[in-house]
């Protein structure tokens, strides 16, 4: 499937849903770029995941402004967004794309979203851009996130290494835990 294709369809069609009684109606995503204007939104998905480092509200304001091109929202069908990623194009390696935070809100999680937003946002890039890799850092106790880009690996046939990118002891707070880089590449598009 082409870059194109592959955005179409993530940014088109409904994302999978549970038939579940939790989930008495369908959820209808779709994916886009972030507006300034859903600054407050992302902030308040990072604060409400309760494992991101939250950034000040203001930064979220920027990102969706500066980092549009390499940033994605899911919203539902009122517009809201229940899901966003942001990342940025490495500036000694253009051809990497580095994502800095992945959030989906509680009421649709388990639903697919965070990796629709992570194939869709790739496929962008690549189309738009060039990409050639991924790279995210993951703390050792996040299982979930863990997972997520292993999967988004094996669907995009890639490989996936780690290494600690930054000790615990590097950062200046106590009780940060070391930062593994998780660094998913060759990627084809």
């Amino acid at each position: 499937m082409t870059a194109h294709a592959e955005l179409a369809r993530h940014r088109k069609t409904p994302l999978p849903t549970t038939a579940t009684p939790t989930t008495a109606a369908a959820v209808t995503t779709h994916i886009d770029r972030p507006r300034p204007g859903d600054g407050p939104q992302l902030w308040r998905l990072a604060r409400d995941s309760r494992t991101l480092d939250l950034n000040s509200a203001y930064s979220y304001l920027l990102w969706c402004r500066d980092f549009a091109g390499t940033s994605a929202v899911a919203r539902n069908s009122s517009g809201r967004a229940v899901g966003f990623v942001s990342g940025y194009l490495r500036p000694d390696s253009p051809g990497t794309l580095l994502i800095w935070q992945i959030a989906v809100d509680a009421s649709v999680r388990g639903l697919g979203i965070a990796g629709a937003l992570l194939d869709g946002l790739s496929a962008r890039v690549a189309a738009e851009q060039g990409l050639s890799s991924l790279e995210t850092t993951i703390s050792p106790d996040n299982r979930a996130s863990q997972r997520l880009f292993a999967s988004y690996a094996a669907r995009h046939g890639a490989t996936l290494t780690r290494e600690v990118l930054f000790t615990a002891e590097e950062f200046p707070n106590d009780g940060h835990a070391p930062e593994v880089l998780h660094r998913i590449g060759p990627l084809h598009f």
